[in-house]
């Protein structure tokens, strides 16, 4: 099976996790510190603003909490994006409200956001959909105009960049998830930015059971009595830990070329299929945009998209749509608007397979079975 997702992962980080185990110290501690210090520097950010996380999705979690909000406020993402995103603002009592997304890139417009604001609008959660960076600039600029917090979940996007900014690094806060299928992966694993100082504070001490000083050893010259409780808030166990930071290390100084292979893969997919019919490949990047090629996908007839899935995968091929349109779970209680540019993306987006691993035979034979199902399939819609 040739897998939509793999892990690229070997000798250098066993060798990591092997000196952890040497070290006899598994938890939080020195390499989680450094792993958070390293991707502050990846993101041009001080260091102790980077707090390393269990997943990504506790990021969305602790940053609507830390941010404090909840009923009577609204937080608007777009209908295109994981539910982890939808799940955390219902769970802190606030409201999800779904803006559109252009049907070609997957990402929403400022024009997009602008039309699902109301007078409760608390925060902006935007998804960089497989790494494009989009308008970001200008939803940057427009948020902090009206007062809204802008919150990056950039889960696809660690390698993106505008004009040599890492994307992640232009909201208030972000979050990016290190999971098995993601660029850069710890295992489970995520990690949260915040821009303001005091905030940080917050997060991290939410992170860790609400503690200002956690009661471990690495703490015991805090106070005379350090095993006594000081819990202002309540909080949970969010925190990352020093074998999985270990990969994580070995895994940012990697990235580079993982990135590089992406873009290669990419660059040989628009080959392979720039001249098939039935078929539209992804916009060209922006200038100044760089994209980490999360995702590469191609759109085509609603009416043969999942029949073109399922030759596919009778080839040996997985392939999938992300995201389902989250407007349309009863469970987030959507207002029913409209949204034109999503419902027709979710009908004819296909993702193929996309990470290191493959070899460019792979892409080809990829490539191949998908040029040979859509145009077979395309005439068989053609009127006689």
């Amino acid at each position: 099976m040739i897998s939509l997702f793999q892990p690229q992962v070997g000798e250098e980080e066993l060798a990591a996790v092997a000196e952890v185990f040497d070290s006899k110290w598994l938890g939080h501690g020195p390499r989680t510190k450094a792993f958070e210090s390293e991707f502050a520097a990846h993101l041009g950010v001080p260091a102790d603003h980077v707090v390393f996380l269990n997943s990504g999705t506790s990021g969305l979690f602790l940053a609507v909490e830390a941010l404090g909000l909840g009923p009577g406020d609204d937080v608007v993402l777009p209908s295109m994006s994981f539910l982890a995103a939808a799940n955390a603002v219902m769970a802190s009592g606030a409201r999800p409200v779904f803006c559109d997304v252009d049907d070609h890139t997957m990402n929403p417009s400022w024009h997009d956001i602008e039309a699902a604001l109301t007078p409760s609008t608390k925060a902006v959660l935007l998804l960089h959909y497989a790494g494009y960076p989009g308008d970001i600039l200008e939803i940057a600029e427009r948020c902090r105009e009206r007062g809204l917090i802008l919150i990056e979940d950039a889960a696809c996007a660690l390698g993106s960049a505008v004009d040599g900014r890492p994307l992640g690094s232009l909201g208030d806060l972000a979050m990016w998830s290190l999971d098995a299928a993601k660029i850069l992966t710890t295992g489970d694993g995520g990690l949260l930015y915040v821009r303001d100082a005091e905030l940080v504070v917050r997060a991290r001490r939410l992170a860790y059971h609400g503690l200002v000083h956690p009661s471990g050893a690495g703490y015991a010259r805090v106070s005379h009595r350090w095993w006594e409780l000081e819990v202002p808030e309540v909080g949970r166990r969010l925190i990352g830990n020093d074998l999985t930071a270990a990969i994580g290390s070995v895994q940012l100084r990697r990235l580079p070329g993982f990135i590089s292979r992406r873009r290669e893969i990419v660059e040989l997919y628009q080959r392979e299929l720039g001249s098939a019919q039935g078929l539209r490949l992804p916009p060209p990047l922006s200038p100044g945009h760089e994209a980490s090629h999360y995702f590469y996908w191609v759109q085509t007839d609603p009416a043969i998209r999942d029949e073109a899935a399922s030759d596919l995968l009778e080839a040996g091929i997985y392939t999938t749509f992300r995201y389902a349109p989250l407007h349309k779970v009863p469970t987030y209680k959507s207002t029913g608007r409209v949204l034109p540019g999503t419902e027709l993306a979710s009908g004819r987006t296909l993702c193929l397979p996309i990470h290191p691993g493959l070899s460019d035979d792979d892409v080809r034979t990829v490539a191949r079975a998908l040029r040979e199902s859509v145009e077979a399939r395309t005439r068989l819609l053609l009127p006689i």
